[in-house]
């Protein structure tokens, strides 16, 4: 029926992709996000050198055809380095947005269909978890578990809970006084049945959208926690934490620092590049001119 369908019925699949080819942000977004995404599957079987191997005789050098990226203050390939921390931060990034979508977007959908007071506790619970940050979240969650790359998971997870319930609720409550909606209601089915078959792949788009936004976000949110000691622990490479090490060192070896923030840096663009595309695709009333 009518509505936000993520993929027009009139072109399907096949129109979805015609339309992402001919975005630029599309093309480059997931070419960057592949790479990424491809480096960090081929860090599990290879990396040039081993991450936790110390190599004193080796510390600190500068770029060179043995060290891409040269080395850190133990001996460490800083390559090899990047190649590891870029599966930590996808699967901390991953795992937090599934989080926040498997809570918040039943959440979001519930207090649309229900309404009254259901909403209203929905909604207050959310302002409650927003005046939580990750990293507020991950001091407190550390204080009583210590710090961890699963303690960062649930930090950013819990802070992604609302972000999903809100576009889910504001998305469902813009539908539910369609007419398609109402035609259904008269035929007997009941208000699980409308959202599950209805409202929720009419709200697709702007969640798979607001994914990809989480996603970057998780990645520098990982970042950071890693930076201040909480979320990934050595001898497990990071790109926060290859961060806050590179920083006493800036004035003798900025490849320290560089590197490691070229790579947060390209993979959050990449992945917002990669959300405004499928935007682009996913609803062509919202195209930009290319």
């Amino acid at each position: 029926m009518g509505g936000l369908s993520s993929i027009p019925a009139q072109d399907g699949f096949s129109g979805f992709i015609a339309r992402a080819l001919a975005s630029r942000s599309f093309v480059i977004g997931f070419v960057i996000t592949a790479l990424i995404a491809l480096m960090a599957l081929l860090s599990f079987f290879w990396t040039p050198y081993d991450v936790t191997r110390l190599v004193v005789a080796d510390r600190m050098l500068p770029p060179s055809a043995t060290h891409l990226f040269g080395t850190d203050q133990f001996g460490r390939d800083v390559l090899s380095m990047i190649m590891v921390g870029s599966r930590n931060s996808i699967a901390v990034a991953l795992v937090a947005v599934g989080i926040g979508m498997g809570f918040g977007v039943p959440l979001g959908c519930l207090a649309a269909a229900r309404g009254g007071w259901l909403d209203e506790i929905v909604m207050r619970f959310n302002d409650l978890v927003f005046a939580f940050p990750a990293l507020l979240s991950a001091v407190m969650i550390t204080a009583v578990f210590g710090p961890g790359a699963v303690n960062a998971i649930i930090a950013i997870g819990i802070f992604n809970i609302p972000v999903f319930a809100r576009v889910a609720r504001a998305g469902a409550l813009a539908i539910w006084p369609r007419e398609f909606i109402l035609a259904a209601r008269a035929a007997g089915k009941g208000k699980t049945r409308i959202t599950v078959e209805h409202i929720l792949p009419n709200i697709a788009t702007m969640l798979l959208v607001q994914g990809t936004i989480q996603f970057a976000l998780g990645i520098l949110a990982e970042a950071g926690l890693s930076y201040v000691g909480l979320g990934a622990q050595p001898p497990m490479p990071s790109w926060g934490r290859m961060l806050f090490d590179a920083q006493t060192r800036m004035m003798v070896m900025p490849s320290l620092a560089l590197f490691p923030g070229l790579a947060i840096i390209i993979t959050v663009l990449g992945l917002n590049l990669l959300g405004d595309g499928v935007s682009d695709a996913l609803d062509p009333k919202l195209r930009r001119r290319q």
